[in-house]
Order: structure tokens, then sequence, then C-alpha cells
């Protein structure tokens, strides 16, 4: 694992990741698997198109990621209710 990549979860991530974090942790991903730090001319338009998308997947995860037993976890974590009694 590329070791510029941070969680960007609650509580590991104590506030609610911002578009640059998850931009970051997207060009950081995009830099390992290519095995380039900056794209040649003609590979450029595919490496930002590639870190357009891990971007938004990224976004996309930790919308819908739903984190029990965190505590106060952010905006982020959903709470899980006890089963209804009726």
């Amino acid at each position: 694992m590329c070791r510029s990549i941070k969680t960007l979860r609650p509580p590991v991530l104590p506030e609610e990741a911002t578009e640059e974090d998850i931009r970051a942790a997207a060009l950081q991903f995009v830099r390992k698997v290519s095995g380039f730090r900056a794209p040649a001319a003609h590979n450029r338009e595919v490496f930002d198109r590639a870190v357009d998308e891990v971007t938004e997947a990224t976004r996309k995860l930790l919308d819908g990621l739903e984190v029990r037993g965190g505590g106060d976890a952010g905006s982020r974590a959903t709470p899980v209710s006890a089963p209804d009694a009726a």
C-alpha cells in the first residue's frame, strides 16, 4: 500500500474528508498504479481522467460506508438503531 495515502473515514480521520484529501489520495493511487509521478504529455489526458474517476469512486465509497461503534464519528457515519419491537 502506498504510505502517502491516509485513511479518510471516521473515526481515523476526526473530521469529514475534504475534496482536497480525497483528490490527493486518488492522485497517489494513480501514481502508484501507473508507476509515474507525473505522466508524459501523451498520457496526461488518461492520467487526469483516472484521477477524476478514482476521486469520484472514493467519494461514493466514503458516502456509503456505515461506521459502527466509532462514537462521534462524523456526519458520514450512519447510526445503527435497534430493531423495532413492534
